[in-house]
């Protein structure tokens, strides 16, 4: 009997153990604004897509894995409708949105615009795709993608564009303003990432015909 106790004991031992070095390791994996784009941590090939939540066009609260509702979808983050390079991506992803359609995708954007401003995009575009916000880069920061602009670029970024998003502190205590990298993820039906591409060099982009061509392998 005292064995048997003390085989229970030591088997509660360890799944408690097991539970705190879990909960550990969820703390750890919970990823800070990078200081520079060159030092983000990106989601990775074989993760799956953070809990998170994001703001519809509409202005609504809600998850992303509800977003991609179990559909294979290609989410792809740009820095707002401000900036020419994302509008330039966007217009390229609207031309080959019926190819993934075709291929049981959905295609969704992500930026830091708020919801009005999205609405813009989407009118003057003439877009189908779905876009969400990320006003406080709560999403990209989830992602791994998110990181501190210079004070220069702030600086201008608030006077040339207008922007209200709210600045952040840096690790000096700066307030700065936080931008996502560029980045493509393409998930399949369970949420599990099967191919992605990052950049912190936001003027260069991933061709169409390679996204196209790794949408294709995704089954």
């Amino acid at each position: 009997m005292k064995k048997l106790v003390s085989i229970m004991t030591l088997t509660s031992v360890l799944i408690l153990s097991s539970i705190t070095s879990i909960s550990a390791s969820a703390a750890k994996s919970e990823k800070a604004i990078a200081e520079f784009a060159d030092l983000v941590s990106p989601l990775l090939n074989g993760q799956m897509v953070p809990e998170v939540i994001t703001t519809t066009i509409d202005g609504k609260e809600k998850k992303l894995s509800d977003v991609l509702s179990g559909k294979k979808s290609i989410l792809f983050f740009y820095r707002g409708g401000w900036c020419p390079f994302c509008n330039t991506q966007m217009g390229q992803l609207k031309e080959i949105e019926p190819q993934l359609k075709a291929m049981g995708f959905q295609l969704i954007g992500i930026s830091t615009d708020a919801p009005e401003n999205l609405k813009r995009s989407v009118d003057k575009m003439s877009l189908e795709y779905q876009l969400l916000s990320d006003f406080n880069s709560n999403v990209s920061q989830a992602f791994g993608l998110a990181f501190f602009t210079s004070k220069k670029t702030t600086d201008r970024y608030l006077a040339a564009m207008n922007l209200a998003n709210p600045l952040q502190k840096n690790a000096a205590g700066d307030e700065r303003l936080v931008l996502p990298v560029p980045a493509i993820y393409v998930f399949d039906g369970d949420g599990l990432v099967q191919f992605s591409y990052v950049n912190p060099n936001f003027k260069v982009r991933l061709h169409s015909g390679l996204l196209l061509k790794a949408a294709s392998l995704v089954k």
